[in-house]
């Protein structure tokens, strides 16, 4: 969420933003409401004083009205008298219809505060969507092969690492059930990641819900954007403060989780990671990726999240620390990969930069997203509430940023169809088979 008097002072750069982010904003409806409930407020605030000062008028005028001696003079004193105790009936009926007028404005001024994007940073490069961002940098060879190599649909039928089409039957299109050393290899992945980043990265591991409530969706820029992504759980008619919602990213419940509290700055940073199912209806997605690992409703995900200090500069930093963690643990499973920042068509609604990394997959015969880092600055914590005393005791919000450490299965693509070998195994990478028993090679069931 944006700042009130940010949007007051600066229309022009929140109207800018959301252009560059190809976002529609109705910000005239909203400075017009804005406009209208600061009135409404002052008028409450006129009223609230003058309610006070008739009150210390009311003693000393009955004072002078005790000692007058001239009965037309007394008559005029008991006569404004009578008006100064009939004025708060007065005063409080104004109140109430001032504060029924703000109270009906109110949850519109919400929605559409709700719907401005924060502005991409200065430095973001335009463009209307994916095509357009700008690759930074790449990482390691892509492997010559000196065989024809198969995909991961093909590795993993023949060497019973998955099941696709039990997964479809289970649970209908864009499943899987991970099999044997398929889920072995998965889990390996997962803990390898969480390895790196508690013990070399000392980040804070966390077990959180996947089951929220809106709060904390609307809280970290998931609602009302991106609504339609997600999968809501419960009774049809349960209220709103009863609905749930599975999250796709571990990102929900470890930034709301300091929701509406205010923190000791010398807390701060704090460096939280958690290994989360998540989920994704895939929404505007048909007929993309309908096989394989790519593009699934369900999967596990190790996700860090930083919250900071409330310094652009300290911000910027972090950015680039987590996704150096990102590339490390890439780096130690050998794949190849590049680093791509997003134009400003592709940053969604809550980012003022993202940062992706795309993965070599050989099927594919290209880079696959694996990746997405992104910097926030204040925008999810005024949602979500998030604040921090600073030494000298004012309360600022605080910054958030997140980042993918690793995402299974879809990293299992990259795996698998760069680590086969001609007779249709594949090695295990190095980093991996301390966690799979010492296993060296995947090859076919006997």
């Amino acid at each position: 969420m944006l700042d009130i008097k940010f949007i007051r002072e600066q229309p022009d750069a929140v109207r800018r933003g959301a252009k560059l982010k190809n976002i529609f904003i109705d910000l005239d409806r909203l400075l017009d409401l804005d406009a209208r409930r600061r009135v409404l407020q002052q008028k409450l605030q006129d009223l609230t004083t003058e309610q006070n000062r008739l009150s210390k008028e009311l003693g000393p005028l009955m004072g002078r009205i005790k000692a007058e001696k001239d009965t037309a003079k007394k008559a005029l004193l008991e006569a404004e008298a009578e008006n100064l105790r009939q004025r708060p009936a007065a005063i409080k009926d104004e109140r109430a219809g001032i504060s029924n007028e703000l109270a009906a404005i109110e949850p519109e001024i919400q929605k559409l505060m709700l719907t401005l994007p924060l502005p991409p940073d200065a430095d973001v490069p335009e463009g209307a969507g994916s095509e357009q961002n700008v690759e930074l940098r790449r990482h390691g060879a892509i492997p010559q092969f000196s065989f024809a190599p198969k995909s991961h649909i093909e590795l993993g039928a023949m060497l019973g690492l998955f099941d696709l089409e039990r997964g479809v039957k289970l649970a209908g299109s864009r499943s899987y059930v991970l099999t044997g050393i398929g889920a072995l290899l998965h889990q390996a992945v997962l803990r390898l990641a969480m390895d790196i980043m508690t013990f070399e990265k000392g980040f804070t591991p966390m077990t959180v819900p996947v089951l929220v409530k809106e709060a904390a969706m609307r809280g970290t820029g998931f609602f009302p954007a991106g609504r339609e992504q997600a999968y809501r759980v419960g009774e049809v008619n349960e209220g709103p403060e009863l609905e749930r919602f599975l999250t796709g990213t571990g990102e929900v419940s470890l930034t709301a989780f300091y929701m509406d509290e205010v923190l000791a700055d010398a807390v701060l940073p704090l460096k939280l990671v958690t290994a989360s199912t998540c989920f994704r209806r895939e929404a505007g997605t048909y007929g993309k990726d309908t096989t394989g690992l790519y593009r699934i409703h369900q999967f596990d995900k190790v996700e860090q999240v930083i919250i900071c200090r409330n310094d652009r500069d300290e911000s910027i930093r972090w950015h680039q620390q987590i996704l150096a963690n990102s590339e490390l643990v890439l780096q130690r499973l050998g794949l190849p990969y590049r680093v791509l920042q997003c134009c400003t068509g592709d940053l969604g609604p809550k980012n003022a930069s993202m940062i992706d990394i795309e993965t070599w997959m050989p099927s594919r015969n290209a880079y696959g997203e694996t990746h997405s880092a992104s910097r926030l600055y204040d925008f999810q914590a005024r949602r979500c509430n998030l604040r921090y005393k600073t030494a000298d005791g004012k309360v600022q919000f605080c910054h958030t940023l997140n980042n993918t450490v690793v995402a299974s299965p879809r990293i299992l693509i990259p795996i698998l169809e760069l680590y086969q070998n001609a007779d249709g195994s594949v090695r295990v990478p190095d980093a991996l088979q301390a966690y799979m028993g010492g296993l060296k090679v995947i090859a076919q069931p006997s």
